[in-house]
């Protein structure tokens, strides 16, 4: 059986026809629901992560988007590695370090500094070469810390709705990739 997908959505819960919310429809995933999802902190949001992962059975992969980005990569770091975590796919970092990301969006930029360190289990970074929330060579910068494959979504936007992405076919066929990498050898695919 694959893992089990978690969607850990960015500000305002990525709403009914972002990409997160199809594919949770879609493939039965579980989700983070932040209690203030238009006010993002490293600790509430990275306990509210580690409250779902402790509730989902079996195998996980991480399914983030945005301030979801960070929101993992905050949970590594206060919450270490979990055995039944096995990757993470990570799409459209913000740099919370930028200041047009402050000026922007104010309460954002209390997930800064983004910690830098290599996640404990594998992770994909998708990031889009005209982003307006990090350029391409910040998010190629993350993944080098964080120890992680990058592919480039070519110019995507923040790969959002206003972005044209609601339904994101190129974004399943990497979430497919991803989860046949990260299960294990002995599971017959078909």
């Amino acid at each position: 059986m694959p893992p089990q997908i978690v969607i850990v959505p960015g500000l305002g819960d990525s709403g009914p026809e972002h990409w997160q919310t199809l594919w949770e429809q879609k493939y039965g995933a579980a989700r983070v629901r932040q209690d203030d999802p238009e006010n993002p902190t490293p600790a509430a949001w990275a306990e509210r992560l580690n409250e779902v992962i402790e509730a989902t059975p079996g195998e996980l992969v991480l399914v983030a988007h945005s301030c979801g980005v960070p929101t993992v990569v905050h949970w590594a770091r206060f919450y270490g590695a979990n055995e039944r975590v096995k990757g993470a796919l990570l799409v459209a970092p913000p740099d919370m370090d930028h200041p047009n990301l402050h000026q922007q969006h104010p309460a954002a930029a209390q997930m800064a500094p983004v910690p830098l360190s290599p996640l404990p289990f594998p992770a994909l970074v998708v990031a889009s070469e005209n982003d307006p929330y990090a350029s391409l060579d910040r998010a190629q910068q993350f993944a080098r810390a964080w120890d992680a494959e990058f592919i480039s979504a070519g110019e995507a936007g923040h790969i959002n709705i206003a972005s044209g992405h609601g339904d994101w076919p190129d974004g399943e066929v990497l979430l497919s990739e991803a989860l046949h990498a990260w299960t294990p050898p002995d599971i017959v695919r078909i």
